[in-house]
């Protein structure tokens, strides 16, 4: 792994005095209030960019034409039934993203709000499947400041003013509050999930401020991982001869964002709470039949600090209290009236109007003293529903109950227990921070790229809902019931062990009964101990994208669930099992030929859990046929295999062990010169669904070679020997077969076909060698093979796209110039480089790898990058204009940590000797298998910019 010397020859180096004085560095070293060494950092007064989305090329274009108008007519056809389409690249967002965002705020699962890096909350995800970019500009901190003698007095909002859209002609609205906050000695630093907001003598230049923002994101904490709320530490320390009264106020609009805040009946209701914590519950309902939520916004007081509220002001000049009022109230007495805690319920808000709340927390700071102020924010929203009706409950209602009410339940305890969070993140964080042997981008980038687990759209659920639920209220007869028989082959199948009479099954009935008796798609928990059940978890493909667990993307991001939520990452997996062994024969019409086909293929893993009605109406993705798609089943295997070996849960690979045969026995199908290995089909047939593969490719090709490897591997643990044995001879015939037609002399060709980009140097040729090293397998073709392919990626893919400062380009011709088939072959997809650079560091090659890496971290998180900070996307091109923010693949660079850290279950792991066989007949070589054969008539599918990169 990575050598005790390496990466001192370069890194990126952002130490905090560059940001903060070292003055005030030292004025803030106590309860956690100084940013830390390791963080991503900008000052307030950046300008935030827009960003610059990707364009097609007219050929491409031309090419897409029939496609576009089948899709245009699919997005209208939704519409009209009030729902989205899962691809909708017609439909745009009147704000226009930019380079604002910073740290998203909450646990996993439960909806969530990002807060930019200067200040604003924006990318309002309450509601599954749906975002809503724009930033609430009531909602802020602001801070008024007086010393003894009053001849010295700030009030400001504590975020820049420099926001087009506060308005510029009501004076009794937003713009009469104090936007003095130039930014210039302001700084944002941060380590997810943590950030700080370091004040250094703004808009006081007598008081130094620390807000430290911290959310409960902790690994392998399953309760309180799923918590909804999010709280911020103001830490003030008076450098002024005088002492100085400091009051801080957080304001809040009843809104989930957009439009909201204006439908009507809203409710705001202060509260007095337990253990000094008290603030405003704020009733929002919701439109559209959604369920309702209540947000809480809340402060602690203590001796020193005392909390005050204003329960309920509007935002129009004609409310009763308006924005300005609040504010002159609070410049003059630096509070509210104690008397607002006995108000009640206010009156529901007019359809048009919209209501906000205040909360302030007051307090006396000695002269060259310090204090502490601690405000939250959670928001309940206990049901999850789906847009074709089923309805969950979350996962952290598990704990707080159902009431929306439990807002305040939520706030409190985050207010009470911020501090044991922080001890955990810490202890989490602290031995990759302290590695003196990694590049200091890579430490902070790490961490950062996991807003994704937050902000990427995730919800999580209660199991005990489902249960109520009889696993979904809509499921459909449709879908196929697990009967214990993978793809026709029961899975109590006693076979000959060559020969010699020995019995191979699995191990015994009672460790399958749990297959057997499994009806609805959910995996059965009742067998689980209640410590184990940790609920269902979905998570987008990306913002734009709107399918759920895509699963060909989730073979790049799963890493940073295994490494971190293993139980989840092992759900997710059983949810796919299940799914292999199902079918659904609604019919569905496929974009991009307009041909029609069934919903889901039994055998076939599914391309998403879905959209309208996830786990029960699977393959929301409808461009391609994708049980015609040659990667999904592969990556299956190796993702289950990865984590079986990983995790050593026995009764896991017992599991899905079912699905895993019969996921290999629907590839053989594809492979059509019976030489044991599978061909693609001429037309877009994995990931890369705009990139046409004719014959063999280095992609699929080498994904099915690890898979054939990780079958044989499992089949040997779970007892299956025969499995085990035809498993090994397909991978000496399949890699014998790939290396004659695809190895050049120093790399694979992209396929085996006769056009213009078949020679092409692909950046992911060796995904099934990433996993195979990865899981622990042998290498599946010699090291110097594998070292050779690396570094030619490395030279050409990476080195000759501006220099290796972009990451690397997914396609390039060996005469050095990128690969423009398509739009994707002339991309650089960041998820895939991280890819890339993990398996130059299993390979031994650990400088390029991080060269690699670290193309991604200046093109898309420098300050002289493109902006792409807490919203990676999808990928980029040469110029740096994006496709596809907030996308789930760039959670790969946590494939380089698990490279890094090998865990001890891997490299202890059995060995298997692909080598040591037995010779079958080609007769016997085949799996037995009674799924139909999917015919595909050949042809070449034009490039699309319309389709996602599932």
């Amino acid at each position: 792994m990575v050598g005790a010397t390496l990466f001192h020859r370069r890194k990126h180096s952002w130490p905090t005095e560059e940001f903060i004085s070292r003055s005030t560095l030292q004025l803030l070293d106590f309860d956690s209030a100084a940013p830390p060494q390791h963080a991503w950092r900008r000052r307030l007064n950046c300008h935030a960019n827009i960003l610059k989305e990707f364009t097609i090329t007219f050929r491409e274009a031309i090419k897409m034409v029939r496609l576009g108008i089948r899709l245009w007519s699919y997005v209208r056809e939704e519409a009209s039934h009030g729902r989205k389409a899962p691809i909708d690249p017609f439909t745009k967002e009147n704000c226009k993203p930019s380079a604002s965002q910073g740290v998203p705020l909450g646990g996993m699962g439960s909806g969530s709000i990002s807060r930019g890096f200067r200040g604003e909350f924006k990318q309002w995800q309450i509601t599954p499947g749906t975002c809503d970019p724009s930033p609430m500009m009531s909602n802020q901190f602001s801070i008024f400041i007086s010393r003894d003698g009053g001849h010295k007095k700030y009030a400001s909002v504590l975020s820049p003013g420099q926001h087009g859209s506060l308005g510029k002609s009501r004076d009794k609205g937003l713009s009469s509050w104090g936007w003095n906050l130039n930014g210039q000695h302001s700084t944002y630093h941060a380590l997810f999930p943590r950030a700080w907001t370091v004040y250094d003598g703004e808009p006081d230049p007598e008081l130094k401020i620390s807000c430290r923002q911290i959310s409960p994101f902790i690994p392998n904490n399953y309760r309180d991982s799923s918590l909804p709320a999010a709280v911020f530490v103001y830490t003030l320390v008076n450098t002024g001869k005088e002492r100085a009264k400091v009051s801080l106020l957080f304001t809040w609009a009843n809104s989930m964002g957009g439009t909201s805040h204006m439908s009507g009946g809203h409710v705001n209701e202060p509260f007095v709470g337990e253990d000094g914590v008290s603030g405003v519950l704020l009733h929002h309902k919701t439109g559209k039949g959604n369920p309702p939520v209540t947000f809480a916004i809340a402060a602690s007081e203590t001796q020193n600090v005392n909390v005050t509220v204003l329960p309920c002001f509007g935002l129009s000049e004609d409310s009763s209290l308006t924005p300005k009022d609040m504010w002159d109230t609070m410049e003059k007495d630096g509070k509210f009236d104690q008397e607002n805690f006995n108000n009640g319920p206010s009156t529901p808000s007019l359809a048009g109007d919209t209501i906000c709340a205040a909360v302030s927390a007051s307090a006396w700071v000695e002269a060259h003293g310090k204090c502490t102020v601690s405000f939250a924010l959670s928001w309940s929203s206990p049901k999850v529903k789906f847009s074709k009706g089923s309805t969950y409950d979350r996962r952290y209602t598990k704990f707080y109950g159902t009431s929306p009410r439990a807002a305040l339940d939520l706030v409190h305890d985050a207010l009470t227990n911020y501090k044991r969070w922080e001890e955990d993140i810490e202890a989490w964080q602290n031995p990759i921070l302290r590695d003196e042997r990694l590049p200091e981008w890579y430490k902070f980038t790490l961490f950062n790229e996991l807003y994704f687990l937050v902000a990427g759209g995730t919800v999580w659920i209660d199991s005990s809902s489902l249960n109520a639920n009889g696993n979904g209220q809509h499921q459909q007869s449709g879908i196929g019931n697990s009967d214990g028989k993978a793809g026709g082959l029961d899975i109590n199948d006693q076979r000959n062990d060559l020969g010699n009479g020995n019995s191979v099954g699995v191990k015994s009935n009672d460790e399958v009964s749990a297959i057997h008796n499994r009806n609805g798609l959910f995996v059965d928990t009742r067998h689980v101990e209640d410590g184990d059940d940790v609920g269902r978890f979905l998570y987008l493909e990306g913002v734009e994208y709107v399918m759920w667990c895509t699963y060909d993307v989730h073979f790049y991001a799963s890493y940073a669930l295994l490494m971190l939520f293993p139980k989840i990452e092992l759900n997710i997996q059983r949810d796919f099992a299940k799914a292999v062994l199902s079918e659904d024969g609604r019919k569905v019409k496929f974009l991009a030929e307009g041909n029609v086909g069934i919903r889901k293929v039994r055998g076939a893993v599914p391309h998403d859990l879905g959209m309208h009605d996830p786990w029960n109406e699977m393959n929301a993705y409808n461009i391609h046929d994708t049980s015609k798609w040659k990667d999904l089943n592969p990556k299956f295997v190796l993702q289950v295999y990865r984590d079986f070996a990983a995790t050593g849960d026995y009764q896991f690979g017992i599991d899905v062990w079912p699905a895993v045969r019969a996921a290999m026995e629907y590839m053989e199908q594809f492979d059509r010169d019976n030489d044991d290995l599978i061909e693609n089909d001429g037309f877009p047939d994995q990931t890369y669904d705009t990139w046409t593969v004719h014959g063999v490719s280095a992609y699929c090709g080498c994904l099915w070679l690890a898979a054939l490897q990780a079958a044989a591997a499992m089949a040997l643990q779970i007892g299956d020997k025969f499995f085990a044995e035809l498993c090994k001879n397909k991978f000496l015939n399949a890699k014998a077969a790939l290396e004659t037609k695809l190895w050049n002399g120093s790399y694979f060709n992209y396929d085996s076909g006769a056009s213009s980009n078949s020679k092409s140097i692909q950046t992911d040729q060796l995904a099934g060698q990433w996993y195979a090293a990865s899981s622990g397998l042998p290498p599946i073709f010699e090291e110097s093979k594998i070292r050779s392919t690396m570094q030619k990626i490395f030279d050409f893919n990476v080195m000759k796209t501006k220099g290796g400062k972009m990451g690397a380009v997914n396609g390039m011709h060996p005469d050095g110039k990128v690969d423009d088939t398509c739009m994707q072959s002339r991309e650089i997809w960041t998820g895939v480089t991280y890819a890339a650079a993990a398996t130059m560091i299993l390979s031994g090659m650990e400088e390029q790898g991080f060269t690699t890496a670290e193309g991604i971290f200046t093109a898309g998180w420098s300050e002289e990058g493109f902006g792409y900070w807490f919203q990676t996307p999808e990928g980029w091109t040469i110029d740096g204009h994006y496709r596809s923010l907030i996308y789930m693949r760039p959670l790969a660079i946590w494939g380089m940590q698990w490279a890094l850290s090998l865990p001890k279950a891997i490299l202890d792991a059995p060995q298997i000797n692909m080598m040591d066989r037995v010779h079958l007949s080609p007769r016997s070589r085949r799996f037995s298998s009674n799924f139909k054969v999917v015919k595909h008539k050949a042809k070449c599918f034009g490039n699309s910019a319309l389709s996602c990169s599932c």
